[in-house]
């Protein structure tokens, strides 16, 4: 179709908001000089996009009634059969709902997007089910991810299946539910502050953030390109090193990816942890919020693995305190800009855009008052900074990120995993739907001082379930040298092999 041209008042508007003070008649003749270059975007519009097949049959599917969701953990239901042989094949998985699977709703935990449905498979869903893997569907996720909580989703609060009426954490919520409760063998989540391994501390499940750039994110809704990743929720080590394998390696559109180096996971299982060096890092168990027997379980997993002959020794990283605030300008600010004002693609990177997302998304601005709170917050935080100091936040954040990732590997280079508590406490309760901002924000907010630091280094950092406090899973982070998530699967396998961690 033809675009529509601008009229003189509509470009003089334009021009005003850029700061040119232009008269009419300038604005005039601007607009005739602009013919040329809009009749190349009248060609662009009529020129094909590149097409991918969706090779696996799929039906419709369907949103599941509260009488088939009792924790509000689906967000849709359907079965997508993969190849009939792979690595993945006779497991099932679920997709957090930021993932695109083709002819499929994603809505990324919000009802303003509940109607969009993308034309592609993600590269990892395509990965998986050429693999031979079964996708169940959508899991519900905190509205636009941004929650560490499980009480922003929409239409209502994901509950954690150790206790009704306790948070399953966020933004993957749906995924560490619906993995815990066993309705799924695995699930795809995402992780930009925490939010693969929040719930799966909570939840007490396997979840693994790898390095930045390992897994392609190609096809899943960002947040902010620099802190993006998506990785592996499972219900066992085995099987999370067994998806990890099958997702992982550059697909040439993620800018994202710049060489990732694929190691031999499933191999690593068998290795035992005798002679490994590990690292408790005593400033990752510190802070107002840390719960006593949340620290004391964690010690006694590092107890654990020391027993089987790891080397396991206490150290302080200085830097950890600091890394969270660093990460905090690089969110708010780099939320707004992609996420929000770039409708949720943003610009300047090569890879594939999904046009149908754009074009979707940027109908925020016309219910913007239906964003969640914690969304509302940062975009306020974000855009407060970028408009009264021009970014520069966001620019020494990145900076400074340089230096956090050095003190990191700097005790990586003497140690082989890093060692802390994953969350300073375990499952709270929901917010009633009444609750006031400050505990909506509270408690999506309390949770990622030493999950977040690993989102801006972007080292790879696993949860494992390590033990039960009143009756609730806590979790032990694990850290590794960038693509080393192989050493990690290493003590994972160790640690599991011990017996029952829910004994412990």
């Amino acid at each position: 179709m033809t675009l529509v041209r601008p009229t003189t008042g509509q470009l003089s508007k334009l021009a005003h908001s850029f700061g040119f003070n232009m008269s009419d008649t300038e604005v005039e003749q601007y607009r005739l000089e602009m013919t040329a270059g809009l009749d190349a975007y009248d060609i662009v519009d009529a020129l094909a996009e590149m097409t991918e097949p969706t090779p696996y049959g799929r039906g419709i599917g369907y949103r599941p009634e509260p009488s088939d969701n009792r924790s509000g953990a689906w967000a849709w239901k359907s079965r997508v059969e993969g190849a009939t042989a792979g690595k993945l094949r006779g497991k099932t998985i679920v997709l957090k709902d930021n993932v695109s699977l083709a002819d499929t709703p994603m809505a990324n935990g919000s009802h303003l997007l509940s109607d969009f449905i993308p034309a592609t498979d993600a590269t990892v869903v395509r990965r998986i089910l050429d693999a031979g893997g079964t996708i169940l569907g959508k899991a519900t996720c905190e509205s636009y991810c941004m929650s560490g909580g499980s009480h922003t989703s929409q239409p209502e609060p994901v509950h954690n299946p150790w206790r009704r009426g306790y948070s399953a954490g966020g933004s993957s919520s749906g995924c560490g539910a619906l993995v815990a409760a066993g309705e799924a063998d695995m699930a795809i989540g995402g992780d930009q502050g925490g939010s693969i391994r929040i719930p799966s501390s909570y939840c007490g499940i396997y979840g693994m953030k790898p390095s930045w750039g390992l897994v392609p994110y190609t096809g899943i809704m960002p947040i902010e390109a620099t802190i993006d990743h998506a990785g592996p929720m499972t219900g066992t080590v085995a099987d999370n090193a067994r998806l990890l394998d099958v997702i992982a390696g550059d697909d040439g559109l993620d800018p994202r990816q710049r060489a990732p180096v694929k190691g031999d996971y499933l191999g690593a299982l068998d290795m035992g942890v005798v002679g490994l060096r590990i690292a408790i890092v005593s400033e990752g168990f510190s802070g107002p919020t840390m719960q006593d027997d949340v620290a004391r379980r964690v010690r006694e997993g590092a107890e654990r693995l020391a027993a089987l002959g790891a080397i396991v020794t206490e150290i302080s990283i200085p830097e950890h305190f600091t890394a969270a605030a660093v990460w905090t300008p690089i969110g708010s600010e780099g939320l707004t800009m992609q996420m929000m004002i770039g409708n949720g693609m943003g610009f300047n990177w090569k890879g594939r855009y999904d046009v149908g997302l754009l074009d979707a998304h940027a109908r925020w601005r016309d219910r913007a008052q239906e964003l969640p709170a914690t969304l509302k917050l940062a975009m306020l935080t974000g855009g407060w900074a970028i408009h009264q100091h021009n970014g520069r936040y966001y620019a020494k954040a990145q900076n400074l990120a340089r230096r956090i990732k050095a003190a990191y590997d700097g005790a990586l280079s003497s140690f082989d995993l890093l060692l802390m508590p994953t969350l300073p406490r375990v499952a709270s309760p929901l917010p009633p739907p009444d609750a006031p901002l400050s505990e909506i924000i509270q408690r999506a907010a309390e949770l990622n001082v030493n999950t977040c630091p690993f989102d801006v280094t972007g080292h790879p950092a696993m949860s494992i379930p390590c033990g039960l406090s009143n009756g609730l899973p806590v979790g032990m982070m694990l850290v590794g040298k960038s693509f080393d998530e192989a050493t990690i699967y290493r003590a994972a396998a160790a640690f599991e092999g011990i017996g029952d961690w829910r004994q412990f």
